[in-house]
């Protein structure tokens, strides 16, 4: 099986990769990357991508590969409103409507967030915007996709371009995941469901952060 990652070099991008390294049944590991991932392996093919807007330059990659697992995001608390939005939701508005046309078939795996609003009424940047992304896959022309959507994710390698406020709340993870376990997902347990995702599919499109957890033991 051929996988294209996208935000490989992020927190849950990073440890998807290790995941599929190990993973006898992933072939090969397409990286759309803006920069070179540090994990180096005769699986991976990385292709350096600057316009994620525009993904023609990388149309071969896309209709060689069985899926796409985009993890590419950022926290609402490191840029501006309006380049959140072009991250979060127009990056990802683009690629769907990239597939639709070069490969629909394709399998399409979006990691968004615990309490993402498809009303589009929160209050919260993070879960209207999310909750926006969502709905693009689901009114798209696609018809294998999956939305992921993890709470609090517990690093298992630790990320030098995770968030200064995220690196803050480590020590607090152990409390959390002893007294409200299902907020918590360990990043190589999420890797796993991803890779699982990938391969097998689910009888459900969206999967909220218990059963992702159960998906990846």
């Amino acid at each position: 099986m051929k996988l294209l990652i996208t935000g490989a070099t992020g927190l849950i991008g990073s440890e998807l990769v290790r995941q599929s390294v190990i993973d006898p049944d992933i072939e090969e590991i397409i990286l759309l990357v803006r920069h070179p991932s540090e994990i180096v392996h005769p699986k991976i093919t990385t292709v350096q991508h600057t316009d994620f807007l525009n993904y023609s330059p990388a149309k071969d990659y896309f209709k060689e590969a069985d899926a796409i697992i985009w993890c590419l995001g950022i926290s609402q608390t490191q840029v501006s409103r309006k380049k959140y939005e072009i991250i979060t939701y127009d990056y990802l508005q683009a690629c769907v409507r990239f597939c639709e046309v070069i490969h629909p078939s394709i399998r399409f795996i979006f990691v968004s967030g615990d309490g993402a609003d498809r009303t589009g009424k929160s209050n919260v940047l993070f879960k209207r915007i999310k909750g926006k992304a969502e709905n693009e896959l689901l009114y798209s022309a696609l018809k294998d996709f999956f939305i992921v959507r993890p709470d609090a994710v517990n690093p298992k390698h630790k990320n030098k371009k995770a968030p200064f406020a995220y690196k803050l709340v480590y020590p607090l993870f152990s409390l959390i995941e002893r007294f409200s376990p299902g907020h918590i997902i360990w990043s190589d347990v999420l890797g796993r469901a991803l890779v699982s995702l990938a391969k097998n599919g689910n009888e459900k499109n969206t999967l909220e952060n218990i059963e992702l957890r159960e998906l990846g033991k």
